[in-house]
């Protein structure tokens, strides 16, 4: 059940953050994306953990950002 909820609003998540970016530049996009995918990411590897979902997010946003730095 636990599982089930954190990957729930792990893609929940990613909607919300892949929906509200058709203002931001594109660095800003990707960032939130990474940030997205990481989370979701952490929080399947780890079983639902916080700490994976968290650190999965961290990693992910700055590899978004930094893949569109100039």
């Amino acid at each position: 059940m636990h599982q089930t909820l954190t990957k729930t609003l792990a893609a929940t998540l990613l909607l919300a953050a892949l929906g509200g970016c058709s203002s931001m530049d594109k660095q800003t996009r990707n960032t939130a994306a990474g940030a997205a995918i990481g989370g979701a990411a952490g929080a399947i590897l780890t079983n639902g953990s916080a700490v994976g979902t968290v650190g999965g997010a961290a990693v992910g946003g700055v590899i978004g950002h930094e893949t569109t730095k100039d």
